[in-house]
């Protein structure tokens, strides 16, 4: 079904859905400061007027830019949540951060970044809304940890997820995807040692 044929509502989704997609990819490469609406338009492929329909603001399409980050996390942690093991669960988690090294190389973790760049601008709000995103990853590797019985489940998720950005930062900084082969390898063997 061609978009001239698609019903109107399936269309207006469609379009929101590509916009809120391309809002958190080129936010990622971007930056918040550098992007303008008609970049997120041109990736989303929808006239540059038709992003005021959908979100009146650059804040509105940072807000879809991170409901997105929260459902992508969602799916993989849904995905894991599959697995039995709640070991194999956090060895997969790092699996999925490794095979992103390339992208992390050149533009560090989607959410840490947009979470350290929220939290410069003098208007707040958006920074809560990004680190709600890192919370919940935390407290979804904490459950994983207390499944193994390890005491301190949270400090545990907390080295973790600091694992991660740590590693992504340092990727993107140097440029050099192996930091995160490297050091995901390290995280594996460091969860087999506890």
């Amino acid at each position: 079904m061609t978009d001239s044929v698609k019903p109107r509502g399936t269309r207006a989704a469609d379009k929101r859905r590509r916009l809120t997609s391309a809002a958190a990819t080129v936010l990622h490469e971007q930056g918040v400061e550098r992007t303008t609406l008609a970049d997120i338009a041109r990736v989303a492929e929808v006239p540059v007027g038709n992003v005021y329909y959908y979100f009146k603001t650059k804040d509105e399409l940072v807000q879809a830019a991170l409901s997105e980050h929260r459902a992508h996390l969602d799916e993989l942690t849904g995905a894991l949540d599959g697995l039995p093991d709640p070991r194999e669960r956090l060895k997969g988690l790092i699996d999925a951060w490794v095979s992103q090294r390339d992208t992390a190389a050149r533009f560090g973790c989607p959410t840490g970044t947009l979470a350290a760049e929220l939290d410069k601008r003098p208007e707040g709000g958006l920074d809560a809304e990004a680190a709600a995103v890192i919370r919940r990853l935390l407290d979804w590797a904490a459950r994983q940890f207390r499944a193994l019985d390890l005491p301190d489940a949270e400090d545990l998720a907390l080295t973790l997820v600091c694992g991660y950005q740590g590693m992504s930062l340092l990727a993107n900084a140097l440029r050099d995807p192996e930091v995160m082969t490297r050091e995901g390898a390290r995280l594996r063997r460091w969860l087999d040692s506890l």
